[in-house]
């Protein structure tokens, strides 16, 4: 699995990085940041949830 984020789409709610602080963080501007686009199995229920809670729409989770 994959993860894809548009920062460009995101609003700044932190909402990722609560869900899946392994995997996302957020820079000075409060914009999420992907730290990892492959993350371990033991985080993928984590990012699921990311994808779930973001307002923004900015984050999928894609099979490649």
């Amino acid at each position: 699995m994959k993860v894809e984020l548009e920062a460009d789409k995101c609003v700044a709610s932190g909402q990722c990085v609560v869900a899946a602080m392994e995997v996302f963080d957020q820079d000075d501007d409060g914009i999420a940041i992907l730290l990892d686009e492959r993350p371990a199995a033991e985080h993928l229920d984590q990012v699921r949830e990311a994808v779930a809670v973001c307002p923004a729409a900015a984050i999928r989770l894609v099979e490649k």
